[in-house]
């Protein structure tokens, strides 16, 4: 996987870095586990676009106005990555927390998507 991610909007183009991602999945649904180092929770945005999850964020360190970088390994300041979610995927009760600079995302499954336990009778 490519660590940057080109994103064109318009007449420019704009770089950005690809954060670290973990998906899990369930039988209710898949929780999401993305590292963004730097990202407030005032700079990140979660949209959901048809059947497409969209994770953007702007690092926004916290230094004195005096500090100047000498040497800096990250040179790029937004994070952008997107997923193509299932239909099964119930994207309107999605839950998101940002802490420590991980985003901690649960996306549930429709109701009629989970496995469901019958109860059998007998006389």
């Amino acid at each position: 996987m490519n660590d940057k991610q080109a994103v064109v909007r318009g007449e420019t183009e704009t770089q950005t870095l690809l954060p670290r991602v973990d998906v899990f999945e369930d039988d209710n649904g898949i929780q999401l586990f993305a590292d963004l180092p730097g990202v407030p929770k005032e700079r990140l945005v979660v949209n959901v676009e048809g059947d497409t999850l969209v994770l953007e964020g702007e690092i926004m360190p916290e230094m004195s106005e005096q500090l100047e970088a000498v040497y800096a390994e990250v040179q790029l300041s937004r994070f952008r990555r997107a997923f193509t979610l299932s239909s099964e995927l119930d994207t309107t009760q999605i839950d998101a927390e940002l802490r420590d600079g991980v985003l901690n995302l649960r996306v549930p499954k429709h109701a009629h998507a989970q496995p469901r336990k019958i109860v059998v009778k007998s006389e």
